[in-house]
């Protein structure tokens, strides 16, 4: 835990603060009717996200702790956006898109799954491994779908709500969706095989000694 807290004072830390920080201000706004505003949070969060990698490196202010909260900023902001959306579209007045609702449940489900994998990786003193680029291609995905969907969607946007005209039709949202949902299964197989191997290395280490 003391390594852990080494050099954390650093911009990329304080950007991924902020970026947890916003989660809950993005999903009240959304939820209480001011998706404008929720718009406008999100993309601050994801430049949030954009920008702590990028001053982690070039001015070298990687840290221990930045390796932990940035994975977590990531999973938390996807969860909230999965949930909120997941509330809209089931209390939608649409049919097809109450129906389509349960679909959010399996970003809910993976996020959880990684959550708890996490969880017991640190538990037996492992570090989970980066995000490869199938996770980082399916979370730009992740952002993008799903900013459109606020910001667009049918019913739900915050400005089709305005002008009807600039509603996407419901079966681009789904389709949007079901690719961004499949992108994100297929970053959640390619961690599978490291994991597993983890596992196995961190046995094997504790078995020799």
């Amino acid at each position: 835990m003391k390594e852990l807290f080494n050099n954390w004072k650093t911009v990329p830390n304080l950007l991924c603060l902020t970026r947890i920080l916003l989660v809950p201000v993005f999903a009240v706004f959304y939820l209480k009717g001011y998706p404008e505003i929720s718009v406008l949070v999100l993309i601050v969060s994801g430049l949030t996200d954009t920008f702590d990698g990028r001053i982690a490196r070039k001015f070298n202010q990687t840290s221990e702790l930045g390796k932990i909260l940035d994975p977590v900023a990531d999973k938390l902001t996807q969860i909230a956006v999965a949930l909120v959306l997941l509330i809209r579209f089931y209390s939608s007045s649409s049919a097809s898109m109450r129906a389509f609702s349960w679909v959010f449940l399996l970003f809910l489900l993976k996020e959880a799954v990684m959550m708890l994998v996490g969880l017991y990786l640190l538990t037996k003193g492992i570090k989970p491994s980066v995000a490869a680029i199938y996770g980082k291609v399916a979370t730009f995905v992740f952002y993008v779908v799903m900013l459109l969907l606020i910001a667009f969607g049918p019913e739900i946007g915050a400005f089709s709500t305005y002008d009807l005209r600039m509603a996407m039709p419901e079966w681009l949202a789904f389709t949007l969706v079901i690719m961004s949902l499949v992108l994100t299964f297929v970053a959640f197989a390619s961690y599978i095989p490291g994991t597993v191997k983890q596992i196995k290395d961190s046995k094997n280490t504790l078995g020799d000694n």
